[in-house]
């Protein structure tokens, strides 16, 4: 009896805390609900905040991590590599007029050449004297810190890509240096890709060294050979397209081959007499204006004696 009793009042208790609690538990809820949305834990996963995530990866923007050199301006592919920028050099202040090269040739390089020629105790023809006989260059093109190919027997440049071109000579002219190898005009005849894939015509020139000793080829010397350090310049020229400004080292005409027939320094005029002569030319022109003078000097020496005339 005792424990339903206190059964009973239990229960009367609890509802009695349950009806205080309803008062203000919904408020309460409703305030610790809206406190646990707002915390950074429980956020979407769409929330506009720092630390939202998406768990889909993000599509990259357009061009965004695309390489450099696969756009050019305008959005073209940038596929075409730039043109490398050969060597170029002023043209020598006098070039000879045999050495201009033909007029629809432009002018594609400049490259030094340092090494030697090569040369050969020879008989060139029955009957000759041994002589010192050109073997060939052997030569590096280019810069010692930047070498742009090899010079060699043919005569032959190489350049280092593979492309070659080979030379025949057109011209010849003494160095302005009398110890120095000539200058030289040559067609070229190229194959290959590359530098000289192109190369049509070349000059060389602004030559030091290379030319043979002045003695010790002789009978007891015959097949000996020398190696002579020399220097110089070749010009490499291409066919220009059309329309293009057309670059080249030429000589210009001697002021002789310009100006017409020369004139003697001591020709005479037809009409221009020495002053020895301008006095009995006066006289005869005023003797010849008289009337009847002329008769006069005929019949005046002809009265003249024998004895005068004689003397």
């Amino acid at each position: 009896m005792h424990d339903d009793n206190r059964a009973m009042a239990a229960r009367c208790t609890c509802l009695s805390l349950l009806l205080t609690l309803g008062a203000w538990g919904s408020p309460a809820l409703a305030r610790a609900q809206g406190s646990v949305n707002k915390s950074p834990a429980a956020s979407s996963p769409v929330a506009s905040g720092p630390a939202a995530t998406s768990s889909k990866p993000a599509t990259p923007a357009a061009g965004a991590g695309t390489p450099p050199a696969a756009t050019a301006k305008g959005g073209a592919a940038a596929s075409a590599k730039p043109k490398r920028k050969l060597p170029m050099r002023a043209c020598p202040a006098k070039v000879p007029e045999e050495l201009n090269p033909p007029p629809d040739v432009t002018l594609e390089t400049v490259l030094p050449a340092t090494g030697v020629q090569s040369y050969a105790c020879a008989i060139e023809k029955p009957g000759e004297a041994p002589d010192w006989t050109p073997k060939g260059p052997h030569a590096t093109l280019g810069d010692v810190n930047n070498p742009m190919g090899i010079h060699f027997g043919g005569p032959s440049w190489q350049a280092m890509d593979g492309s070659l071109v080979k030379g025949t000579k057109v011209a010849a002219v003494g160095a302005p240096d009398k110890s120095a190898i000539a200058w030289m005009l040559l067609s070229g005849s190229a194959t290959g890709e590359g530098i000289f894939a192109n190369i049509t015509h070349i000059q060389r020139m602004e030559t030091v060294g290379g030319r043979p000793p002045q003695g010790g080829c002789d009978a007891a010397h015959l097949d000996t050979r020398v190696l002579v350090p020399y220097r110089t310049y070749y010009y490499f020229y291409r066919e220009a397209a059309p329309g293009e400004t057309v670059r080249q080292c030429r000589g210009e005409p001697s002021k002789a081959a310009k100006s017409p027939a020369a004139k003697s320094p001591t020709a005479k005029s037809p009409t221009a007499k020495s002053p020895a002569e301008k006095p009995a030319a006066e006289k005869a022109s005023k003797t010849s204006s008289q009337p009847g003078a002329a008769a006069k000097a005929a019949a005046g020496q002809s009265s003249q004696p024998a004895s005068e005339a004689a003397k």
